[in-house]
């Protein structure tokens, strides 16, 4: 009976060890795909020679990107941006534009999931984009 007790326990904690590391896998290929899709925003206004812009609803938690349609992030996901004053267009949207040499308006977004955070950075001058795991 005490060998069955320990392998249920043993079970119990490997499965939700398993579960984490699952969901934190998932959250960071949420946040990776965002990466991507500013870099594809940042390509087409570079290739296109013209402004393009990632537009994101904080109210749904999603992010569009030129000529594609909306990624709504998973639903245990919350998201903030920080961005230049112009690329807000409510309270609950907001952009990153991207200009045809490359740099950006630049700004942040944090995406959270319980305690922890990913945070996207833009470099307003060059454009580059950057992602940081802040854990807590």
């Amino acid at each position: 009976m005490a060998v069955i007790m320990l392998l249920a326990l043993a079970l119990t904690v490997v499965t939700f060890s398993f579960s984490k590391s699952l969901q934190s896998a998932r959250i960071r290929a949420a946040s990776r795909d965002l990466v991507a899709a500013l870099r594809y925003t940042r390509g087409q206004a570079i290739v296109k020679g013209k402004q393009e812009v990632l537009a994101l609803n904080l109210d749904n938690n999603s992010y569009t990107a030129p000529g594609r349609s909306a990624v709504q992030l998973p639903k245990d996901m919350n998201m903030t941006i920080t961005t230049a004053e112009q690329e807000r267009t409510s309270e609950k949207s907001a952009g990153i534009r991207f200009f045809a040499d490359g740099s950006s308006t630049g700004g942040h977004i944090s995406v959270f999931q319980g305690q922890r955070e990913w945070r996207v950075n833009v470099a307003w001058l060059t454009g580059d984009i950057s992602l940081d795991e802040t854990p807590q």
